[in-house]
């Protein structure tokens, strides 16, 4: 019961961040688009405001890039591999871009102002993956 009530919630907060002024994105993510992946790791002292991630930064970033932003989505860590390893990042933040060149001309004129926001919500410096997606 539990684990169901936890994925309505993650559902709504996923649907939250990925929706700009009520309407979602609808692009459906496909073989060739590039996945930004940006990884807040676990730790000592480590803090993560989810609620700030969810409600303003992730929303600022649909509003910075515009169109240019296919999808969007959020990752909140609940557990380990195992019931007694802590979990490996407190979240994990995914944004979807047809092409990489797109991504850089929409992050560029925003970097300062994007990457000024993250002490609002984290003391974690985030590790950032760019995919390809295949499947």
């Amino acid at each position: 019961m539990k684990v169901k009530i936890f994925l309505a919630l993650l559902g709504t907060l996923v649907c939250f961040a990925s929706c700009q002024d009520g309407a979602s994105k609808t692009s459906k993510i496909k073989e060739g688009m590039v996945k930004i992946t940006i990884m807040y790791p676990n730790g000592d002292g480590k803090t993560f405001d989810m609620d700030y991630y969810a409600s303003k930064h992730m929303p600022m970033l649909d509003s910075l890039f515009g169109d240019a932003l296919k999808h969007l989505a959020i990752d909140k860590g609940v557990a380990g591999r195992t019931p007694d390893e802590p979990i490996p990042y407190l979240a994990i933040g995914y944004m979807y871009f047809d092409t990489l060149s797109e991504y850089e001309n929409a992050f560029g004129p925003h970097a300062e102002q994007i990457l000024g926001d993250i002490p609002n919500y984290t003391n974690i410096q985030p590790v950032v993956q760019i995919s390809e997606v295949v499947e």
